[in-house]
Parts: C-alpha cells; sequence; structure tokens
C-alpha cells in the first residue's frame, strides 16, 4: 500500500466545488497544510468539516500573496486555466495538478480514461458495467459520480478503475513542473496517462471555456501523451480527428491563439471502433446487427444490436466503443452481452420521464451542446415539440437549426440562448416540419406551453443545445427540474400518465 505523507507541504487547493473538497479533505488527512481558496464562501456544513481538519479557508479574491511559500497547486475542473493566480504559479515554476491526476497517479489498479466530447458518461458507465458483470471490483469516477482519490488506498491490484474524464481535467495531466517535496508516486517530473486511454470523439465544445479549437484537442490528446508501448489507446476510427490520428500513428494539434502546433507519436497498443470493419488492426465494428470484437487478431461475435435498448445511432457508437475498451481492460463477451442487455442508460441522457395521453416526454438535459441535441433528435421518427436554451457554449447552431427544421414540430427556447436559437430557426425551408418558434421565460414555463401544445404520438424532448448555468447549478439539476414539472402537468392531465 501506497503511504501517503505529505507533511512537508503547504498545498493550495482552488475551488471548492466537489473535486476541490475532496482534494482538501484528503491532503489534510495525509499531514498536508492545506489552503482552500474559492470567490464564494461554501454552505457551512461544508465550511465546518474542512476548518476541522484544519484547512484554512481564504475566500474573496485570489491574489499573489497566496503563492508564497506553497509547495503545489490544486485547481479544480470549474476554474479557468488562464486566470492571472496561475499564469504566476507557472511563471514561478510551482506544480500545478488536479484531483482525478492525484488519483491517477496513486491508483494500484489498471486504470481506463475515457474521454469525448459527446458520450463520455453513457461510454464510462456501461463500461464498468461490462467490467462487474466480469466479477471485477470496479472503481467508477472522474467526471461521473464521486471523486475517487478519497478512495484509493483501498483499491487493490486487482481491481478495475474506470474513469470518465473531462477537458478540463485533462488539461491538468500534462503539467510537469516537478513536485519534488512529494511522496512518490506523486513526485513524479512526467505527465500521466491512463493504462488504457479512449478518446471517443472531437468535435466542438466548450469554446466558451477554451480560447480555441486546439486548445481544446490538446486537452483531450493530454489522455494519450504519457502512455507508452505497454498501455491501450482506442480511437474512433470514424470521428475526422481521431480517425486521422489512428490512420497515422500520431497525434497531431494545429495550431492556435499563440498555441504553436505539435505532435507526437502514439505510443500505445492502438484498437479502433467504429460501424465499418477496421481494414487492419484491432477493434470493434459493426455487421448485419452484430457487434464484432477482434483483439489480438482473433475476433468475436459479442452482441446482436436487439440486446441493446439506448435509442439512437450515437448510442451504437458508444456500445461499440465501451466493447473495444472493456474488452480491452479484461471484461468477457458474456459479460459484455449480460451488461447490454440490462443497461437502460443513464439519467438525463433521452430519458423517459412519462407518457402523458400518449405523449411522449424525454430528459436529455445532458445535452449541453448542439451536435449532442441533434443526435437525440435524430433518435426519433415522431414529430418531436423541442424544449432549447440554456447558455451558449460559444458553438455552431447551423446545422442543428436545419435538423430541427427538419424534425420538430415547434421549437420552444428558454433561457440565455433564446434569440440564438430565434436567429438559428428564422427562414426554415418551405418543405420544413417546423411550424412556429416560441420564446419561454424559463424552463418551467416551456414545459408548460408543451403540454398545451403537444398532441398525440408526439415526443416532447428537453435537449437544450446549451449549459444550464443560467438557471442551474448543473444539467443534472434541471433535468431533476424538468422530472418535477412534467410530474406536475402529468397530475393535472385529465387523464391517467404512465412513467
Amino acid at each position: 500500500m501506497i503511504t501517503a505523507d505529505f507533511s512537508n507541504n503547504t498545498i493550495l487547493i482552488i475551488g471548492l466545488a466537489r473535486e476541490g473538497r475532496a482534494a482538501a479533505r484528503w491532503l489534510a488527512r495525509h499531514h498536508a497544510r492545506v489552503l482552500a481558496s474559492d470567490l464564494h464562501a461554501p454552505q457551512e456544513d461544508v465550511r465546518n468539516e474542512l476548518e476541522s481538519l484544519g484547512v484554512t479557508l481564504i475566500i474573496g479574491p485570489q491574489t499573489p500573496a497566496l503563492l508564497s511559500d506553497i509547495n503545489a497547486i490544486i485547481v479544480s475542473p470549474g476554474v479557468p486555466q488562464d486566470i492571472p493566480l496561475l499564469q504566476n504559479a507557472r511563471a514561478r515554476g510551482i506544480p500545478i495538478t488536479a484531483e482525478p491526476r492525484l488519483f491517477a497517479q496513486g491508483c494500484p489498479a489498471p486504470l481506463t480514461g475515457i474521454t469525448g466530447s459527446s458520450g463520455k458518461t453513457t461510454t464510462t458507465t456501461l463500461t464498468a458495467r461490462m467490467l462487474e458483470a466480469s466479477d471485477y471490483r470496479v472503481w467508477l469516477g472522474g467526471n461521473i459520480g464521486s471523486p475517487l482519490l478519497e478512495q484509493v488506498e483501498a483499491v487493490s491490484p486487482q481491481d478495475r478503475a474506470v474513469m470518465e474524464l473531462s477537458s478540463f481535467q485533462l488539461f491538468y495531466w500534462d503539467e510537469i513542473a516537478p513536485w519534488a517535496a512529494a511522496p512518490a508516486p506523486w513526485n513524479s517530473n512526467s505527465g500521466v496517462s491512463p493504462h488504457i486511454a479512449a478518446i471517443l470523439n472531437i468535435t466542438p465544445n466548450h469554446l466558451d471555456r477554451h480560447p480555441s479549437m486546439a486548445h481544446y484537442i490538446a486537452a483531450k490528446a493530454n489522455i494519450l501523451a504519457s502512455q507508452t508501448d505497454a498501455d491501450i489507446a482506442i480511437l474512433n476510427r470514424e470521428d475526422a480527428i481521431t480517425g486521422d490520428w489512428a490512420r497515422t500513428g500520431r497525434v497531431s494539434i494545429p495550431a492556435g491563439q499563440g498555441q504553436p502546433a505539435r505532435s507526437f507519436p502514439i505510443r500505445a497498443q492502438l484498437l479502433t471502433f467504429g460501424f465499418n470493419k477496421p481494414e487492419t488492426g484491432d477493434g470493434a465494428w459493426l455487421k448485419a446487427d452484430q457487434v464484432f470484437l477482434r483483439r489480438s487478431g482473433q475476433t468475436s461475435a459479442i452482441l446482436n444490436t436487439a440486446d441493446i435498448h439506448l435509442r439512437g445511432r450515437h448510442n451504437l457508437a458508444n456500445v461499440l466503443a465501451a466493447v473495444a475498451i472493456a474488452g480491452a481492460a479484461g471484461a468477457s463477451p458474456a459479460a459484455m452481452r449480460q451488461a447490454v442487455r440490462a443497461f437502460r442508460g443513464v439519467a438525463h441522457r433521452l430519458e423517459e420521464v412519462a407518457r402523458v395521453r400518449d405523449v411522449l416526454w424525454i430528459n436529455d438535459s445532458i445535452a449541453t451542446a448542439p451536435e449532442r441535441a441533434l443526435a437525440a433528435m435524430r433518435s426519433f421518427d415522431e414529430p418531436i415539440i423541442l424544449l432549447a436554451g440554456g447558455r451558449d457554449k460559444h458553438l455552431p447552431w447551423e446545422e442543428w437549426a436545419q435538423e430541427a427544421q427538419r424534425r420538430a414540430r415547434i421549437v420552444i427556447a428558454f433561457g440565455e440562448a433564446v434569440p440564438i436559437i430565434q436567429r438559428a430557426l428564422q427562414n426554415p425551408p418551405a418543405d420544413a416540419l417546423l411550424e412556429t418558434v416560441l420564446p419561454a421565460t424559463d424552463l418551467a414555463s416551456a414545459v408548460h406551453l408543451a403540454a398545451e401544445l403537444a398532441r398525440p404520438g408526439e415526443v416532447v424532448l428537453l435537449s437544450p443545445g446549451g449549459t444550464s448555468f443560467d438557471a442551474y447549478p448543473d444539467f443534472a439539476a434541471r433535468g431533476q427540474h424538468f422530472r418535477e414539472l412534467v410530474r406536475q402537468e402529468a397530475a393535472t392531465s385529465p387523464t391517467q400518465a404512465s412513467s
């Protein structure tokens, strides 16, 4: 077991969201002097807990004085990477890391990391279920569930760890300023990558936080950057960006906003996934409604598409990815098939909330980008009343608009993105299904309006295309409110609802 003694360290936590709090607790329990900085005061129970562990809370503006006598900085993913304090710290050579990376460095079990612009949570959850069905004890976390760092001492080498990783988390996996005062293995001066690293896709996303697409791609690429020939890389061979990397065996990152172009070879063993059979190499594919996996040159039939209970072609791609990833991590074909048959999806992702007067209500609050909402619309043949809005992430809406005009009878726009959606949907073609675009002040108004306008046989689809941060702390809170609103509408319906 790793002995984590940080008694010679003064560590600054920036951001007291769940990862920052977890890191503060773990480091304090391992004898570090912990300073925790946030612009806003935490809730009283959080404050009391951290102060009872000896954590010093610093609330308010983050000035350079915070960097005095600091051995390292732990950053929460919600904190922008380019704030002056972090720029100052890099100039001083202070190591910067994050809670998921600390877990990855200390984890004794084989670690699987999964990233992508869409499909991460579904694929990560399904991968974990496949491994559990293969009788592994699985530790699931990262951008999903609870932070894992506080569990690192309980992990054994025979277990499997599976992490969903966002671009904001991965940004820090390549920070290599040496943290000499830390105990091993946290004193390594090299970057970190999972043993199995999967990239599902890379499309425009989070450009409200990343200064350029190149910057976003670079953060995603960190999941591969420190792999060796003993590791495994899994890429979508049909994605424009990762498909090129798979074909050339090299990660290429374009220049952007002061960031030079760079590239590096894929050193790990390469697997790919996609709908069509790969011309060469190992991976997963679909043929005649059957999912196949080839490993070490040996092909196995894994499952039939009739075993899959998830809607949409994008979810079929997620299953293909999970088969490749879980197969590489040690799952058996029988266990993969068992897990897929039992899997009905995860909350807030094309989740069936209720059927009221033969109208199906779907919660896809996770769709925080137009591309995700596009995939959701394509999952239904029925006419749609689409609830779209939230906060825009500076992403293109043109393709989304074309699909909405073809598939939605009514679009109800809510939140900060109302004018963006109205502009995107103006001047529909003559053959468009779209009849009207209606503004709503908030989600509650949008749901009530949809209940009044929906016809039997239609789908009311909450698939916003924007983040929740104009009105909710996260997409889950928005999705939960949607569930409650739909149930209120169902309770007042003149006919009985099913859910």
